[in-house]
């Protein structure tokens, strides 16, 4: 199987030696806080309204809250005590998103209306959702970035959301330990044998976010949304979009310990895809016609 490595270090994924660090990391990482006393801003009008406009609440709510809940009683049918602490801690974490946004939605008085269906707290439940996971920060990590970069928000309001990314990047890279922990103790040892679920895992998840992705831009007022991000967003193109989501990821990424397990489909699928889109952009402007400049006789 496998091998991990940092200087002279090896540990061998599905191993008790990987069960421990990637635990242990979690679990040592937590920080506590309570969302209820963070120094909540107050916003200007335009401020409110990008806020207000933003599609993603009500979905975001319902993720987190469906999650910590699902998590919490999923954690209970881990007979490894380690696992079962830090499948419990994620799912606290997972429960204090929740909240935060709960505290922004009373906060700013945002439209959300969550409808929390029950999720069995099943081994593919977990699966399903980590690899959503993986997906989503992926594309959060670059979104936040433009997003902070253009000011859309203000820095008091986003500056908050920090210690959330850092949480998210925490979550995946338990996650995609776990899961390759957890098959190699089912049987699945060889990189083939991990490759083909966890790509078919992935696929799954792109094509979730995609259907939901359609149903909330059905849902959007595109005029009332050009008229409120127009002005920050006008330059915006694929491949700035892409690449500001692989750096961000490359620079989560390396505060973890190297010989953990990093999410890798979906930025190498990214890598690609701004490789294509780079090259797009050079043949346009090679057979992009100059301007003519005015003459005067």
């Amino acid at each position: 199987m496998k091998q991990l490595a940092a200087g002279e270090l090896t540990v061998h994924i599905g191993s008790d030696e990987h069960k421990e660090l990637f635990c242990r990391s979690f679990i040592d990482s937590h920080r506590p806080y309570d969302p209820r006393d963070w120094p909540w801003p107050d916003l200007d009008e335009m401020s409110l309204a990008r806020l207000r406009a933003i599609p993603i609440w009500t979905l975001a709510l319902e993720v987190e809250m469906g999650a910590g809940v699902m998590l919490a009683k999923f954690a209970k049918h881990e007979p490894d005590p380690l696992v079962r602490e830090a499948l419990e801690l994620q799912a606290y974490e997972e429960d204090r998103h929740g909240r935060i946004l709960q505290c922004m939605v009373d906060r700013y008085a945002l439209k959300v209306e969550p409808n929390v269906p029950p999720q069995e707290p099943t081994r593919g439940a977990f699966i399903d959702f980590g690899y959503n996971e993986c997906v989503d920060s992926f594309g959060g990590f670059g979104i936040f970035r433009l997003a902070r970069d253009a000011r859309i928000l203000p820095e008091a309001l986003t500056s908050l959301f920090v210690r959330v990314l850092v949480e998210e990047a925490r979550h995946i890279v338990f996650f995609v330990n776990w899961v390759a922990w957890d098959r190699y103790r089912r049987g699945l040892r060889g990189a083939i044998l991990q490759a083909l679920p966890t790509l078919l895992s992935y696929g799954a998840a792109v094509m979730r976010r995609v259907k939901g992705g359609a149903e909330m831009q059905g849902g959007d007022n595109g005029q009332d949304t050009l008229d409120l991000f127009g002005d920050v967003l006008k330059d915006l193109t694929p491949a700035r979009f892409v690449r500001a989501c692989i750096e961000e990821n490359d620079r989560y990424m390396a505060a973890f310990d190297p010989r953990l397990l990093r999410p890798r489909v979906i930025p190498a699928l990214a890598c690609f895809a701004l490789a294509l889109l780079e090259s797009i952009e050079r043949i346009r402007a090679a057979f992009r016609k100059p301007e003519r400049r005015s003459t005067t006789g």
